[in-house]
């Protein structure tokens, strides 16, 4: 009979060395690479620590910390490739399982809202209104809204509803940015065929916070001709009269620049909204982007600076094109425009 062949022994498993970027590193590399300095980083990392944290304690499992430096590495370059060709150390298989586990962790409603929030008491709206008149004078301003588009790649489901008016796959983002370019409120997950107003009209902001008197009386937000006229939102005029109709439109332009300017600095900071975002489905790409807003402002409280780069040039909607339908432009908004003009701008 014969002898049974020798069991093969099994290879010992081989890991690549991981570098422990947060002490090799000093803050100014770590803020070119990942956008945060040591000490946001581990910020960022202790409001998800319980829900990062591996509970089996095998070895070589990724720490929370490195599980945030592997997303923030993404959200910087917009490149999956380069979180694991960056010395970090994880399989290309890995680093898409971490960025989707760490998404998840951050793009809750309970971590989003603490730091995404929308002025409503009086101190708050005051403090936003004494901001934007600095700007150019424009009274009881409270934040500056437009909407913005993030290319995605083409969805398996509703292609078409996600081609925009230029004729690419993306989500219509709209944001509010203040006088301090911090966002305090973000609508992300309509397909990029949908109209600005009808985001508007469909949002919580429109049907609750304004529609429902949650904010003072006298407080605006500032958008361009793309939204319709109302109280509370204040649009430029498309044919302006000399006087104070002209003397309104300069002083709007200036002041809604800031949520040009805003949007610009967010894609700076964080180049996957620059180019193509080829995850799938695109609710996912919406949790990239509520993150990407949520860390910004992150950014802004610790006074953390954007890396510079040549590509940073915001892409601005021609407002031409995106005039709503006159059904929605309702006549009361624009004789209070009117009386508001005439009232502070003659």
């Amino acid at each position: 009979m014969a002898a049974p062949a020798p069991l093969r022994q099994r290879r010992p498993r081989r890991f690549r060395e991981r570098k422990d970027v947060l002490h090799d590193l000093d803050d100014g590399e770590l803020i070119k690479r990942y956008r945060l300095d040591r000490a946001g980083i581990i910020f960022v990392t202790d409001l998800v620590r319980g829900p990062l944290t591996n509970p089996t304690g095998r070895n070589q499992a990724l720490t929370p910390e490195m599980k945030i430096i592997v997303l923030l590495r993404y959200l910087a370059t917009g490149k999956m490739q380069l979180c694991s060709m960056d010395d970090l150390g994880p399989s290309q298989q890995t680093v898409s399982r971490v960025i989707t586990e760490t998404l998840m962790a951050l793009s809750s409603n309970a971590i989003l809202t603490q730091f995404i929030t929308f002025p409503i008491t009086p101190h708050e709206t005051q403090r936003k209104i004494v901001d934007f008149q600095q700007i150019a004078g424009v009274p009881g301003v409270i934040g500056a809204i437009d909407g913005t588009h993030v290319r995605i790649s083409a969805p398996s489901e509703f292609e078409e509803e996600y081609v925009n008016r230029k004729g690419y796959h993306s989500i219509n983002v709209q944001v509010i940015f203040d006088a301090k370019y911090k966002i305090t409120d973000i609508v992300a997950k309509w397909p990029g065929s949908v109209h600005d107003a009808r985001i508007l009209n469909e949002s919580s902001l429109n049907r609750v916070v304004f529609g429902r008197g949650m904010v003072p009386d006298g407080c605006h937000l500032l958008g361009d001709s793309g939204y319709p006229s109302k109280k509370w939102l204040l649009t430029p005029y498309l044919r302006p009269q000399p006087g104070p109709q002209s003397n309104y439109n300069r002083a709007h332009k200036i002041t809604r620049s800031v949520v040009e300017r805003g949007i610009g600095q967010l894609k700076r900071r964080f180049h996957v909204l620059h180019g193509e975002i080829r995850v799938q489905p695109p609710s996912k790409v919406c949790q990239i982007i509520k993150v990407c807003a949520m860390l910004h402002n992150i950014c802004k409280d610790r006074n953390i600076y954007i890396p510079a780069a040549e590509d940073d040039e915001e892409e601005v909607d021609d407002p031409l094109h995106l005039q709503p339908p006159a059904a929605q432009r309702p006549r009361e908004g624009l004789l209070y425009r009117d009386e508001f003009a005439d009232l502070h701008f003659r």
